[in-house]
């Protein structure tokens, strides 16, 4: 069971996640990351690292959140691997907890 990204990454765009990532399967998009559950060994280190709590197991991603699944196979196929930690985006504390963000997505 791979690890997903759920929209709470969404405009936030944090990379601490990435730093501890041992296998490099973290993918970037203009907005979000995603991660690629081909390449995820289900380590749980990106998990602590996330400030807006966006990653979790697949099995527990809410049911609101269930195309996440899904969608973080599709992008990370189609999106470049990220391998090291990035700034953050200017306003990502702006945006950082606030909900339904989902439509907000840039491919």
């Amino acid at each position: 069971m791979a690890y997903v990204v759920t929209e709470s990454c969404i405009r936030c765009k944090y990379t601490d996640c990435v730093d501890v990532c041992p296998v490099d399967c973290f993918h970037e998009g203009p907005n979000m990351l995603v991660i690629d559950p081909e390449g995820c060994i289900d380590c749980t280190l990106c998990v602590a690292e996330c400030p807006v709590e966006a990653i979790c197991a697949a099995e527990d991603v809410p049911p609101a959140q269930r195309e996440f699944i899904a969608l973080n196979a599709e992008l990370a196929r189609q999106w470049p691997v990220l391998m090291e930690r990035k700034s953050a985006p200017p306003d990502a504390d702006d945006w950082a907890g606030k909900p339904d963000k989902r439509a907000l997505l840039a491919r």
